[in-house]
């Protein structure tokens, strides 16, 4: 036998070993699975995603909000076929329409979501459908076929020097949640979604609302961090099928709850939140911390609690900004902010002041492994109580193109003092009962509402611009 043949029956043996050791009973489903991470190990995946998800977006600034999306959540939970798991219900500051598990029972909702929905049974089978993904482990099953997969690929590197390279999979948590689902795993999270909410009383045909307003509203935009829910929970006419299905008649006596939901998403932020930063005439502004800086023409922006990043549009050069309060001496911070970037070489540094504010500069050349150095330019700037750092970016060869831009951009940093964006307020949910002779349109027309919305308000009120909606019922609107 050659030798190349016999490693590889020592690899599939050992990996056959490998998944009947690792084999695990699925909570939802009876059966045995391939599953490498115990319960405990998945509470501490989750645990650690959870940190990184309210530093990375935020957690909307709403107690009564996200104390009413966890009510709602925890009547699920004596239900759900993992009753003894700790489960956390929470509303992310981002106008982006999604929904999404972490490992462990972390299950949050943007406040784009909860615009786009209509009640509170809507609700509860949208928490339904995530906690489904959770009790079935949707998530720790996958990755636990790419551990095998990784597993086979270290085990191969006795045949190649350059596969012994690959490593473990960095950020697990945070990559899971906005991968794709399978559609196994999608219909199987509706069926739990619908049998959750059921049993909590509520009428699970709502699902079938929420499915038809996804269909109806236009895609996100690109340029932000969480995608959109119909991106990592993909629709097809089967799933609707198969919940359509799933919904008995009978589901028409369980509670809705219409009203009381409209009631709490009302004065919610809608769209972005200009307090949180905003891009007016190629200036980023942030009100809260009183800051504004250049934009490079024509370079996209991507606004996160964490960080501001501002990118060239083919990917060739970028800006990053972050801030922390900080007391340290500003030459100890920048060193230390250094140090993130392995084997870099110091080219040279100055203390050439931005806007009068004390700073620091260092310009390092830093290797890549495959691929041509980086230069990376750091600027660390104290205001006021705060250290913001800038980081610039380019490759090494284009460093005569990209610096002088990332240098005007740093440069322009300046205490934002103007009334004008010093006070910019978001716009904000709003609920009218009309008279029943309007049209949506009249009614949004009326009220000052921004023709740009007016098409997406119709798609989150259900309704058709020229429908005219009932005396009795609440509508969304914007101020």
């Amino acid at each position: 036998m050659r030798k190349s043949n016999r490693v590889f029956w020592i690899i599939l043996t050992l990996l056959t070993i490998l998944a009947a050791i690792a084999c695990a009973v699925n909570p939802v489903s009876g059966k045995k699975e391939l599953m490498f991470f115990s319960e405990k190990a998945e509470i501490a995946m989750g645990q650690d995603t959870d940190r990184q998800i309210k530093q990375q977006f935020g957690i909307y600034e709403d107690k009564g909000l996200n104390a009413y999306v966890n009510g709602v959540g925890q009547k699920m939970v004596p239900y759900s076929h993992r009753p003894n798991l700790q489960y956390h219900f929470a509303v992310l500051d981002t106008p982006v329409v999604n929904a999404f598990a972490a490992p462990g029972g972390y299950i949050y909702v943007t406040r784009g979501i909860m615009a786009l929905m209509g009640s509170e049974a809507e609700l509860a089978a949208v928490l339904g459908h995530e906690m489904g993904h959770v009790t079935a482990r949707h998530s720790m099953k996958r990755l636990s076929g790419q551990m095998l997969a990784s597993i086979g690929l270290v085990l191969g590197s006795v045949l190649s020097k350059d596969i012994a390279k690959v490593a473990g999979l960095a950020g697990i948590g945070m990559q899971l949640l906005f991968l794709k689902f399978s559609r196994s795993d999608e219909y199987q999270a509706d069926s739990l979604g619908i049998r959750y909410a059921r049993q909590a009383a509520y009428s699970p045909a709502e699902m079938l609302r929420f499915f038809s307003a996804l269909e109806n509203m236009s895609a996100e935009s690109a340029s932000h961090k969480i995608p959109s829910f119909l991106s990592t929970h993909p629709m097809t006419s089967d799933r609707i099928a198969k919940v359509k299905a799933m919904v008995s008649s009978r589901d028409v006596r369980l509670a809705v709850k219409k009203e009381p939901y409209l009631r709490k998403v009302d004065g919610m932020v809608y769209g972005d939140n200009p307090r949180q930063g905003f891009v007016e005439s190629g200036v980023f502004y942030h009100p809260e911390m009183t800051f504004h800086f250049m934009i490079p023409n024509d370079w996209a922006m991507e606004n996160t609690p964490k960080q501001v990043v501002v990118s060239e549009k083919n990917g060739k050069a970028a800006l990053i900004l972050q801030a922390e309060t900080s007391t340290q001496d500003l030459d100890q911070y920048l060193q230390a902010k250094a140090k993130e970037f392995a084997q870099a070489e110091l080219l040279k540094q100055n203390s050439d002041p931005v806007s009068r504010f004390l700073s620091r500069h260092a310009y390092f050349r830093v290797p890549q492994e495959q691929s041509e150095p980086l230069a990376v330019r750091l600027t660390c700037i104290r205001k006021d109580n705060m250290i913001y750092t800038f980081v610039g970016l380019s490759t090494y060869n284009d460093a005569n193109v990209y610096q002088p831009v990332l240098d005007r951009a740093i440069h322009s940093f300046q205490r934002l003092s103007d009334p004008r964006h010093l006070k910019r307020k978001p716009q904000r949910l709003s609920l009218l009962r009309p008279d029943g002779r309007q049209t949506l349109q009249s009614l949004m027309n009326n009220a000052g509402v921004d023709r740009k919305l007016w098409k997406q308000l119709a798609v989150f009120n259900a309704l058709g611009l020229q429908s005219v909606p009932g005396s009795g019922q609440l509508i969304k609107l914007v101020k």
